[in-house]
């Protein structure tokens, strides 16, 4: 038993002629014709080739607008970062802090109170280190706030990513605790400075 082809040159294509032997051991052709068919469309076929349409032009909207949430991702980071240097220091306030340090130094005399030279060297080189603290937690939890609050003003159809809303609620978090820390110190309720007596 074996198939073959017709003659190479005179068939179309899809057109086989096969051998087979039959119950009494004759050999017989039969010529398998391919045949084009066309499917029926149905109004259902048609009504998901409209919604497919539908799906594929959404997709290229949503792509033409640009990455999903690259802005509110780097607002999310910048967010946490700020609640991080809020907790611990930043360069400004180490600077000001100094500076301030200097300025009570020079403008206190030495015959003044202990008290005041405390105050004045220390004290309030401290304030100015919590104050540039508490701005740094502030604009961590305005940014954070912010990013959490982005999708109610968006597009319903662009879920904000899981790992936006975990950073931000990490800057905000980062952000309330330096912002407290920050009125503590200022306010002297904690780290206080020692009393001249």
């Amino acid at each position: 038993m074996g198939t073959k082809t017709v003659d190479e040159a005179g068939a179309e294509p899809g057109t086989e002629a096969t051998d087979t032997i039959d119950a009494q051991g004759d050999e017989k052709t039969v010529d398998i014709t391919k045949t084009d068919t066309q499917d029926e469309v149905t109004p259902a076929d048609d009504a998901e080739d409209a919604e497919d349409r539908e799906d594929a032009d959404e997709l290229v909207a949503a792509t033409a607008d640009g990455p999903a949430g690259v802005g509110q991702g780097a607002a999310a980071v910048v967010s946490a970062v700020l609640g991080f240097v809020s907790l611990t220091g930043s360069w400004i306030g180490t600077v000001a802090g100094a500076r301030q340090t200097l300025v009570g130094q020079l403008e206190t005399s030495s015959s003044a109170s202990v008290a005041k030279q405390i105050q004045a060297v220390y004290g309030d080189a401290w304030q100015t280190t919590a104050l540039w603290a508490g701005l740094f937690a502030l604009a961590a939890l305005v940014t954070g706030v912010v990013v959490l609050a982005r999708p109610a003003f968006g597009s319903p159809a662009r879920p904000q990513a899981p790992w936006i809303k975990s950073v931000s609620w990490a800057g905000v978090a980062l952000g309330v605790i330096g912002l407290l820390l920050a009125v503590l110190k200022y306010t002297d309720a904690l780290l206080g400075l020692p009393s001249a007596s």
